[in-house]
């Protein structure tokens, strides 16, 4: 949900094209980059493009490879060789000085990320420079990815952008980014680490926690587990305790041991649906559990060096949805991760390395976290085994305190909280928003339930007394405008409405016509919906899943199931050809953007254990 993909262009820094001058012989080839760590350069049109330099001691170039990821569902990329000769500014309509040139056609619905293999056909000159160019034309961006970490003799990569650096050529020399990339590549490395034919689109899966792999079309995930059946018949899968996915034959010992404890797990606990709903909810939960680190950290996604991280707001959602189908280990280690992340005055930064180290990137602290743990906490506590629940309550309950502490003594004289960041995770935010104030009232009752458990008498009272004055100040100025954005109407709407039903808040009695008048808003043609409609932040055409599933647990919450299962089963018939449920889905109805994203398996789960009739409990109200 978060504004990552505009992240991609963060890495481009101003610079002008220098003087090109041939390598000679007796330089090191530099012709392959695998690593792809992070999407470097949106590639969207002629006018955008991706080089990357090279040298190579070979005499004919056969074919090459670049990592890509694609937004788009149709489209066009042209990948060229060139020499370019000193003292030029090379733009991309100007390919004279062109070796060899191939347009391909991205003709699928899948949009995800993999290597995409080149034919071409051409002499070239042992020991010289050369310049790999990447051109799209689409509807969305098509990113190639790289390394931002140093590379052992690497050469630059560049970056063109007429319009963006049109005063200085439209160049830009990137001085450590590094794009991922083979020339003429073995067998060994063909399509990664996998001896198999590259596909121009492909599926993004997960093998495990720390790996993710690209698959063609034709794989598929053996059943209840996360081996991967390729095309060609055989296995991959990630070994326990390794950290590189191996290719196996069909039905190896190994990956069948590993098959047979993953269906253990799903079997020890509850997966909701039934027939094609169930599967997906087998597929979320397998996914939600490859993305969980042991110590309890929830990579939001994976394959994109933007979100590896654990977020707290999205790691208590998918505590909760571990809680709720019966795995509490799983619940109960995120729980503990987010309180050795807390800060001393009982806040929490935007995200957090695997180690629990913040990530230092400019982003500011995010207010809402102080709501979603605490009630994360009380959604592990009610479906915890009672002989061992308060023992464990009572070593995360200080966590809880210092969150609830701080909610309660930051409410401002008219019972709200101050503007802060929140998961639009835009830089600055003008005024309290009803996605930090709705997940706080949450939180505040929440920890008051689990201090009356532990008997904390005081703390209780002092956070039912919040509650009240966090209550009253969202009907006083969000209620009339209908829980839009912000108490100013001019902030749009926002899909964050739906965090004033439950399993988050009881449902005010004016909430029915606001989610109406907020779905009807945020719609799109394609059928899903944007976060917000304000002028705070321009969403662009795809829409976001996170967004439409919060309005069939709202639904499934306030008892209009009939429009929720519709809800539901949009998002559900948006998964990529793996089963995987994206970030995003285009204005044409191709799943985009990251697959799985974590958010939204727990969102799918908690709307399918709400169906079922088995939703999660909301926190007792101050009212």
């Amino acid at each position: 949900m978060r504004v990552r993909s505009a992240l991609l262009s963060m890495s481009i820094l101003t610079a002008l094209l220098a003087t090109v001058p041939s390598a000679s012989a007796s330089v090191a080839p530099y012709d392959g980059q695998a690593s792809h760590s992070v999407a470097l350069f949106s590639v969207k049109k002629p006018n955008n493009t991706a080089v990357q330099e090279f040298i190579t001691n070979d005499s004919h170039l056969d074919r090459v490879s670049l990592y890509i990821g694609s937004a788009a569902g149709s489209g066009t990329i042209t990948v060229s060789v060139r020499a370019v000769p000193a003292g030029a500014t090379p733009a991309p309509a100007n390919a004279t000085t062109t070796i060899a040139t191939k347009t391909l056609t991205i003709d699928s619905t899948l949009a995800d990320q993999g290597w995409l293999e080149v034919p071409l056909d051409a002499a070239i000159v042992p020991g010289q420079k050369y310049y790999l160019f990447a051109e799209a034309a689409s509807n969305q961006a098509i990113s190639w990815s790289g390394v931002t970490t140093p590379v052992l003799g690497s050469l630059s990569s560049w970056n063109y952008d007429a319009t963006y650096y049109g005063r200085q050529g439209g160049w830009n020399q990137e001085k450590t980014y590094r794009l991922a990339f083979y020339v003429n590549p073995s067998d060994s490395e063909r399509c990664g680490s996998w001896a198999e034919k590259c596909y121009h689109a492909v599926a993004t899966g997960l093998v495990r926690n720390s790996t993710t792999t690209a698959q063609a079309s034709g794989s598929r995930y053996v059943d209840h587990s996360n081996v991967l059946a390729r095309q060609d018949g055989t296995w991959s899968y990630l070994p326990t305790g390794a950290t590189a996915a191996v290719s196996v034959a069909a039905n190896d010992p190994g990956a069948l041991t590993q098959i047979a404890e993953s269906k253990a797990w799903l079997d020890s606990g509850k997966i909701p649906g039934a027939g094609p709903q169930r599967d997906a909810a087998e597929r979320a939960l397998l996914s939600m559990r490859a993305l969980t680190q042991p110590n309890g950290a929830v990579a939001a996604a994976w394959g994109n060096g933007y979100y590896e991280y654990s977020w707290p707001r999205d790691s208590s959602f998918i505590s909760a949805a571990f809680a709720a189908t019966g795995h509490d280990v799983e619940a109960y280690q995120i729980l503990k991760f987010n309180a050795t992340t807390q800060s001393s005055y009982g806040t929490w930064e935007a995200r957090y390395n695997f180690d629990t180290s913040m990530v230092r990137d400019g982003r500011h602290w995010q207010l809402d976290a102080n709501g979603w743990v605490p009630w994360s906490a009380y959604q592990w506590y009610q479906a915890a085994p009672q002989d061992t629940r308060m023992a464990r309550l009572t070593d995360i309950y200080p966590m809880i305190k210092k969150a609830a502490d701080y909610t309660a003594a930051h409410l401002d004289a008219n019972g709200l909280p101050p503007a802060s960041p929140d998961y639009w995770e835009l830089a600055s935010a003008p005024t309290a928003n009803i996605s930090t104030a709705a997940p706080l009232l949450a939180g505040l009752n929440a920890a008051a339930e689990l201090a009356t458990q532990l008997q904390r008498s005081d703390d209780a009272t002092r956070y039912t007394a919040a509650a009240r004055q966090l209550s009253d100040g969202i009907a006083k100025f969000f209620a009339p405008n209908g829980y839009m954005r912000s108490p100013d109407p001019k902030y749009g709407h926002d899909s964050a409405a739906t965090f004033m039903a439950p399993p988050f808040n009881a449902a005010p009695a004016d909430l029915a016509p606001a989610l109406d008048s907020t779905y009807t808003a945020l719609r799109k043609s394609n059928g899903g919906l944007l976060p917000g409609d304000g002028p705070e932040h321009s969403w662009g055409d795809a829409t976001w899943t996170p967004s439409t599933s919060f309005f069939a647990l709202a639904w499934y919450g306030t008892g209009q199931t009939a429009r929720a299962d519709g809800v539901l089963d949009w998002v559900l018939a948006h998964r990529n050809a793996l089963g995987e449920l994206p970030e995003q889905v285009t204005s044409g109805g191709s799943p985009s953007a990251m697959a799985p994203l974590a958010w939204t398996d727990s969102l799918v789960l908690m709307s399918l254990l709400a169906k079922d009739g088995t939703p999660l409990p909301t926190p007792p109200s101050s009212k």
